[in-house]
């Protein structure tokens, strides 16, 4: 749960492979006769630079737990760091679950959930468990996928199902809703709740291609109420539907992924705090005599 941001790409399943690509040819590169400066003239010393970033520990961190509920992910993880290895940092790997999260409470600075707790049955409850983690003024990070995620193929699989077989049968997870966000980090106890989103729509030759990545991500249908069997004609249907429907004019099809992100801390002495009903001393008219009606 407390793991590194920069490992989303590896969250569970085959971490992604992005194709390299080709150096650039001279023709590219910035030249003394496009106004700039040749790319021979060094202004930067580079090897300086990446000794600089390698020397760094985050926010003074001495310790970093990197918690998974997969052991093969959690080797993975334990190999890909031994190869960079940084001083003073101390790191443990747990094999755990976010629905039974095995941290000793008032023991963590900082918690940090990356696309993994919209799986969980117990969103409230996981968030809570994160909070007991933490020790006063700690702070809760996570980013979760919310409910305009793959509405796409949401839309295209229930109508091949409709058209198909007769009727509907779950094929795709139950997600939270950007409103839900707020709520959630107040039914959790956290104060100065914070949420934001970002959505972003990802092209794919075709429906089937999607579906391989969802499965190269981890992220394929995990319901205990779930169809075993998707049949062949439904899976085509499927596709069929999802490019009529969204298919652009390249033969792409869209699919949209909705990232929500919480931040909250646990409660401190020394944070804001509002201030209790009835206890204003001017109203809102009040205000506008002051500053006039016709003002902004």
């Amino acid at each position: 749960m407390a793991r590194a941001l920069g490992r989303a790409l590896v969250r569970r399943g085959k971490p992604y492979s992005f194709p390299l690509l080709s150096p650039p040819s001279s023709a590219h590169l910035c030249t003394e006769g496009d106004g700039f400066q040749s790319s021979r003239v060094k202004i930067f010393d580079r090897d300086l630079k990446r000794k600089q970033v390698e020397s760094l520990v985050p926010c003074g961190m001495e310790k970093l737990i990197m918690m998974d509920m997969s052991f093969d992910m959690i080797k993975v993880l334990k190999d890909t760091d031994e190869k960079f290895a940084r001083n003073n940092l101390e790191t443990f790997y747990v094999v755990g679950d976010e629905e039974f999260l095995p941290i000793k409470e008032n023991s963590l600075d900082l918690v940090i959930s990356c696309l993994g707790l919209h799986w969980t049955n117990d969103l409230p409850g996981a968030m809570i468990q994160a909070r007991l983690a933490l020790r006063p003024d700690g702070l809760f990070l996570a980013a979760i996928l919310g409910g305009e995620t793959l509405k796409e193929l949401r839309i295209a699989c229930t109508i091949a199902q409709m058209e198909r077989e007769g009727g509907i049968s779950p094929r795709l997870s139950p997600l939270a809703q950007v409103r839900d966000a707020g709520n959630l980090l107040t039914r959790a106890g956290f104060t100065l709740p914070g949420v934001d989103v970002d959505e972003y729509t990802v092209k794919y030759e075709s429906a089937l291609e999607l579906i391989e990545h969802l499965r190269s991500m981890g992220e394929t249908n995990a319901l205990f109420q779930r169809s075993n069997i998707l049949k062949k004609d439904t899976a085509l249907a499927t596709a069929a539907v999802y490019q009529s429907m969204f298919g652009g004019e390249d033969g792409t099809v869209p699919a949209t992924f909705q990232v929500i992100y919480m931040t909250g801390w646990k409660e401190h002495p020394s944070q804001q705090k509002a201030k209790s009903r009835g206890s204003a001393t001017a109203s809102f008219d009040d205000i506008q005599k002051h500053f006039g009606r016709g003002s902004c």
